[in-house]
């Protein structure tokens, strides 16, 4: 399980004093996001992806995103902690405000990026 294995490698080693203030709650909306897309594609192969809701298709954008832009960077690729949490708030920034439920909102409004 991807989501388990990323959790347990960030676990000690995030937050102000060592990344920045900002990294475990975008980290863990951005996840929880990505688990939602998965529920939401397995909803489509039952119904259909004329069957989903707006929100709905918006979580499966984020899903799509973070495959694409976070969980396949290069081996030679070498993303420094500031352009990775920037590349989280690209993905979970997708989403509409009212669904951004696990960051505190002094950060929604700092690095939010309007679509």
């Amino acid at each position: 399980n991807i989501l388990m294995s990323l959790s347990r490698l960030m676990k000690d080693g995030i937050g102000e004093g060592s990344t920045r203030a900002d990294h475990s709650e975008v980290s863990n909306q951005v996840y929880d996001a990505y688990s939602r897309a998965q529920e939401v594609r397995a909803l489509a192969g039952i119904v259909g992806k004329a069957g989903l809701t707006e929100i709905d298709l918006k979580y499966m954008d984020v899903g799509d995103v973070f495959e694409k832009e976070f969980l396949t960077q290069a081996t030679d690729e070498n993303r420094t902690i500031e352009e990775t949490l920037n590349l989280l708030w690209k993905i979970v920034s997708k989403l509409p405000k009212n669904e951004i439920t696990k960051i505190k909102d002094k950060y929604v409004d700092q690095y939010y990026q309007e679509n």
